[in-house]
């Protein structure tokens, strides 16, 4: 066997090898890719992974998530927030489940880098009373909010009512807490009064209440000095009176006879 021969006959299965080595790494992901405690698999018609990470007792949102990831699965866990941004750079994110999770509030830049591409967000049996007025304002994804404790405010009221594609999102919106008493507990579509209009009334109100707080002391004082003023005045009147007359000096008493 000549050298070439040997050669080909050791290169040509480094060669499939390395082809198959090629063709895993852009089947599968690499361990570093995929964060842990999830599970990655390539999905062959939405040419992206659906990235699993249910029930992992995660408590924050995973830094590392595939750039190409479709379907992310975020429900069961303990995650307690959703940083701004949290998800920018998945320009191919269609599907998102924070499902069963601590969520308590969401900003404005929650979402930020997903809005054109994802078509379900599931935020469902969390813990959101409050949310920014444009946290869901450029989504245009079916928006599933059951169970959650809302605290019915004005910032709330503009979230929904950026939200008039998705018809299904306010009507499943129930009123734990609300700036009207008489809302609580009742579905946010039966708020019919416009709570950002009462909040600034009510700022109003309050101004209003402080400016003549402020008015009656001020009148109080001045009042109250001008008694003062005219009590020292009286006192010193009643002084001048009580003393004694001065009496006539005799040279004086003799002229006046004298004229007389």
């Amino acid at each position: 066997m000549t050298l070439l021969d040997l050669w080909l006959s050791r290169s040509i299965p480094m060669c499939l090898l390395l082809q198959s080595l090629v063709l895993m790494a852009l089947c599968f992901p690499s361990a570093s890719m995929c964060p842990k405690g999830c599970v990655c698999q390539r999905d062959p018609h939405l040419h992206g992974f659906n990235v699993t990470c249910s029930q992992s007792r995660l408590k924050e949102i995973p830094p590392s998530l595939p750039v190409d990831t479709v379907l992310l699965r975020l429900d069961h866990n303990q995650i307690g927030a959703v940083p701004d941004q949290a998800f920018h750079g998945l320009r191919l994110l269609r599907e998102l489940n924070l499902s069963y999770n601590a969520v308590e509030n969401l900003g404005e830049g929650a979402f930020s880098g997903i809005e054109a591409t994802l078509q379900v967000l599931d935020l469902s049996h969390n813990r959101i009373t409050s949310v920014h007025k444009d946290a869901f304002a450029r989504l245009k994804a079916r928006v599933i909010v059951d169970d959650n404790p809302w605290h019915c405010d004005c910032a709330l009221q503009q979230a929904i009512g950026g939200m008039a594609h998705n018809h299904e999102a306010p009507a499943r919106v129930l009123c734990r807490s609300s700036e009207l008493r008489d809302q609580e507990g009742r579905p946010f579509l039966a708020v019919d009064t416009d709570l950002c209009n009462l909040a600034k009334r009510t700022t109003d109100y309050a101004m209003l209440v402080t400016m003549f707080g402020w008015f009656a002391m001020v009148i109080s004082y001045v009042v109250y000095y001008v008694r003062q003023n005219q009590e020292d005045a009286r006192r010193h009147l009643e002084y001048l009176k009580s003393l004694p007359s001065k009496p006539k000096k005799p040279d004086e008493a003799d002229d006046i006879s004298t004229v007389v």
